[in-house]
């Protein structure tokens, strides 16, 4: 994550909060099966200080100087634009931070900054003064940065994209199309940071990593910092009067104060179209980048040896080469290609005890997917919580995990790819000058292949067949990015000839269209719309299949508008949005509705949670962020959300009130609250008859303190009471972070959470169709430690280490019989203990209801302890730029048994001595050739 992005991201915070819907995190789907006890609403995402939005949140409290006034602006198109004029060199400066070279006798200085946090319109408090140069090859800016205490100037070493601590930046709109920005930034210790804002500033691209040079150097008045950016790494419109958009921007960290060379109002309904100019830049011309990257992997895997599995021998060597490229196709275009890629350094994603119907929702870490993510979605859904991570695009799906498993008999072992190998991906990306954007992915996975091993002889099972993946977006800008109109299209082909793969779909196809309109002077209202639709082709089996599987449950009994139609070959279906608001201004709302068809499935290379559904709803917000008293800002917020299924039927609505409130002395606090009454839930019962769900009622509360400080921390609770005592849930936790000095950062995440829930389901049984619940007491104890070593901004080490802990206990086994009476105890039968009996050896219950001593049905035990312990030890050298050696060493330990009791003492015991741990040691070497 880059942090110093996201402190910088304040601006698009207040801009674009109703746009963004970010308190619409946590609205229910219509098939949260477990939404007693899951749901975090805002409490541990909107403001905890983990993700954007609690980086953002927390990274604007500041405190007021002793006097000094907020200054009233009308509204943003009064503010006058102003100019700088870029100067021709022929004398480039030597970047080290030292501004003594002569080259920065030439050219204008500038300063007058604006405050924009805290005191928006106000003068900034310490002076920043900038110069920009230029020659046929790059651009040089140079920052003064003023500071009467400079004893106070804060000097963090951090890897690059992680700085921390004063900054300075500067923003260029190089297609002057009044939408796109190419930020650089670099604090006071020379750390690099760099992001893409795009859509005026709604969307932000903090993966791109170009290849820029900085220094920084403190002296007696203050600090300074030089920046070199080659022509290469910027995408511009060559024009004869040589106009840019422009902005210079400075952070005073120990006050959180954001000031900016161009006013904007923290109001205002827009980011880039409110830009300065930069002019004088007549004569540049495009330089294409081209650069190959080269890398070699070595690793050494040790774990529990196995006796009589050959592949089980305890160790195993591995090694591994591929290259990475990147072309400038024209000036504005660039294509990425990868070979072979290896992502050995990637950290692994958290553990978790999913209880529900659903896919986890998995954040992309492999730096050829996320660098450039936002040109490729195109998102369906709403908001920023479950609802909003539909998108017809997900790049996990490209090298994911083996979908079928290797069958293996008495005396077989088998050795299965715990990944899918990529073989190839290429990727181009790019706008040109008339406000054309495009993104195109194309990738080749391999044929997955289960190695099986029957007494000595050796033979093959294909788990993954071979696949292709295609992926388009286009979008276009009219009207200075007033009217934004795009459509996307996907494909996902798997060559389905090996045996057992027929169970797969073989082609999905999937399209959509985008619009988003501003209206007014000041482009505060707004108006957008998504349509998408979806196909999937394949035998009958594996069309069955889809219909059967969570997302769309065609098999419930009771729903007469859909059926499980085992001889189709095909399913189509269709989804989008509708929104509507103001997003400009003190006051946001926003009016949206969404739907997804019963056949509307985006998955093979989308990311689509659950379909048939109906939503609409109504988001509010007003922003007091004049100071006052000891509040800072205030920021009340609520919506109304209520939900159909496609056959008519109303299922639920839930209601939302929450505070974000900043104080003057830098702390934060976040509470709130949301109800829903009795509901009907479609997928509780897994593919069963709808069942009504009993009201709940869900709280959270966070505080933060000043994250300017050497040790700052969060807490955070939340927790959720059903109504007729059929649930609660309370979590809790922290993170503290710790900074003892320059270059060392810790910070720990503990967390504790206790979960009864009277009606977790549990399975069916075909033996008299019968819907199993039951009573689950389930604990989860989670601790993330992660540790920062900066040697200098380009040798750092990393470390993550994941304790996890968890027990599901299940009792009070019920049999539902009537899922809609009206009171909860009469929706199921209580199967006692008279009708219930358990065999140890077999670990399964069978139930006699009728007492005739022959068993009726029988299930699993469920109980289930889960333990497991991650982490990964990250030594990174930059070499040179682009250049970079990895060295790591990755652990996991599992542990799992069906006692379902939680002892701490006991389950790190199991965890820690039971087996030996899957240990990996890795070593990478990549080597960038600049061919231009």
């Amino acid at each position: 994550m880059k942090r110093i992005a996201l402190t910088l991201a304040v601006l698009i915070l207040c801009i674009h909060g109703g746009a963004r819907a970010g308190s619409l995190t946590g609205i229910p789907d219509s098939g949260k099966a477990d939404s007693h006890e899951s749901n975090r609403e805002g409490s541990a995402g909107s403001n905890r200080g983990s993700g954007k939005s609690g980086t953002r949140a927390s990274g604007q409290a500041g405190s007021r100087p002793g006097g000094q006034k907020e200054t009233a602006t009308a509204n943003q198109d009064s503010i006058q634009k102003k100019s700088y004029n870029a100067t021709f060199t022929t004398n480039p400066p030597v970047i080290d931070g030292s501004i003594e070279d002569d080259a920065w006798l030439a050219g204008e200085w500038q300063g007058d900054f604006t405050q924009f946090e805290p005191h928006n319109g106000a003068p900034a408090t310490q002076k920043t003064e900038f110069k920009i140069l230029f020659d046929d090859n790059n651009i040089y800016v140079v920052f003064k940065a003023y500071d009467t205490n400079p004893d106070s100037i804060v000097r963090r070493i951090a890897r690059r994209d992680n700085g921390d601590g004063d900054f300075v930046g500067i923003g260029f709109d190089s297609y002057h199309d009044l939408q796109t920005g190419f930020a650089f930034m670099a604090n006071a210790a020379g750390v690099k940071n760099d992001f893409i804002w795009s859509q005026d500033g709604r969307m932000e691209d903090d993966t791109w990593d170009p290849i820029w040079f900085a220094g920084a150097k403190v002296y007696d008045w203050g600090w300074a910092a030089e920046m070199k950016i080659p022509l290469t790494q910027l995408r511009f419109r060559i024009s004869d009067d040589g106009v840019w958009g422009l902005e210079i921007f400075r952070r005073l960290f120990r006050n959180q104060e954001m000031s900016a060379w161009q006013h904007i109002d923290r109001n205002s309904s827009g980011l880039v179209h409110n830009f300065g100019k930069l002019t004088g830049l007549t004569g540049i011309k495009p330089r294409k980048q081209a650069d190959i990257t080269p890398f070699v992997v070595g690793s050494l895997e040790t774990f529990e040896s196995e006796e009589g599995n050959p592949f089980a021998t305890g160790k195993a060597w591995k090694y591994n080469g591929g290259l990475d490229a990147k072309f400038g196709i024209t000036n504005n275009m660039t294509l990425d290609l990868t070979v072979n890629p290896d992502f050995g350094q990637v950290e692994a994603d958290p553990s978790e005890v999913n209880l529900t119907a659903y896919e986890t929702f998995f954040q992309e870490k492999r730096p050829f997917f996320i660098e450039g993510n936002n040109i490729t979605s195109l998102k369906t859904g709403v908001g920023d919580g479950d609802l909003g991570f539909d998108n017809l695009f997900y790049s996990r799906r490209i090298g994911r995990s083996p979908h079928l498993w290797a069958e293996t008999e008495d005396n077989e072992f088998a050795r299965v790819p715990r990944v899918t190998p990529i073989i190839s991906a290429a990727k181009l990306t790019g706008k040109t000058p008339d406000g054309l954007s495009v993104g195109i992915v194309e990738a080749v996975t391999a044929e997955g292949r289960a190695v099986i091993d029957s007494l000595g002889e050796r033979s093959e099972q294909t788990v993954e067949p071979l696949t292709n993946y295609f992926v388009s977006r286009i979008s276009k800008d009219f009207g200075g990015g007033r009217t934004i109109i795009g459509g996307a299209y996907t494909n996902t082909f798997r060559f389905l000839d090996a045996r057992g793969t027929d169970e797969l779909v073989r082609t999905a196809n999937t399209a959509g269209v985008d619009f988003m309109h501003f209206f007014g002077e000041e482009r505060k209202w707004f108006l957008s719309a998504t349509a998408a639709g979806s196909n999937l082709n394949g035998s009958e089996s594996a069309i069955e299949n889809v219909q059967r599987s969570s997302i769309h449950f065609y098999q419930r009994p009771d729903a007469d508008y859909i059926e499980v139609d085992p001889t189709r070959t095909s399913l189509n279906g269709f989804g989008g949005n509708i929104q509507t608001g103001k997003v400009g201004g003190k006051w946001n709302f926003m009016a949206f509705a969404l739907l997804k068809s019963p056949g509307f499935d985006l998955n093979d290379v989308g990311y689509l949670q659950s379909a048939d559904a109906i939503f609409a709803g109504l988001w509010s917000a007003y922003n007091f962020d004049k100071p006052f008293s000891i509040f800072r800002r205030i920021r009340p917020n609520t919506n109304l959300v209520s939900i159909w299924d496609f056959g008519g039927t109303h299922l639920a609505t839930n209601g939302n009130l929450s505070f974000y409130i900043q104080f003057k002395n830098l702390w934060w606090t976040n509470y709130g609250a949301s109800y829903r009454g009795n509901s009907l839930s479609t997928t509780l019962l897994r593919g069963g008859p709808t069942m009504i769900n009993p009201s709940s009622l869900n709280w959270w509360f966070n505080l933060g303190s000043n994250n300017s400080r050497s040790v700052y921390a969060t807490l955070f609770a939340n927790g959720a009471t059903g109504g007729e005592d059929a649930c609660d849930r309370v979590m809790t936790g922290a993170e503290i972070t710790i900074k003892p000095g320059r270059s060392f950062t810790a910070t720990l995440s503990p967390s504790y959470s206790i979960n009864r829930n009277e009606i977790q389901y549990v399975t069916h049984t075909d033996e008299n169709d019968r819907y199993i619940l039951a009573r689950i007491d389930q604990q989860i104890v989670n601790m993330s430690v992660r540790l920062n070593y900066n040697i200098t901004p380009d040798l750092t080490v990393q470390y993550w280490g994941q304790p996890f802990l968890a027990a599901m206990d299940y009792s009070r086994f019920k049999a539902v019989t009537d899922p809609r009476a009206e009171a909860l105890a009469d929706r199921y039968h209580l199967i006692s203990d008279d009708e219930l009996a358990y065999d140890a050896d077999d670990n399964r219950y069978s139930v006699d209801e009728d007492g005739d001593g022959i068993s009726d049905y029988s299930f699993k035990n469920p109980d289930n302890n889960y333990d497991q312990f991650l982490s990964n030890l990250v030594v990174r050298w930059e070499f040179r730029p682009g250049s970079t050696l990895f060295l790591v060493w990755s652990q996991t330990r599992s542990y799992n048994d069906t006692t379902g009791s939680f002892s701490l003492e006991q389950n790190l015991n199991n965890l820690y001595t039971t087996e030996k741990p899957y240990d990996v040691f890795l070593i990478k070497f990549t080597y960038r050739f600049g061919l231009r």
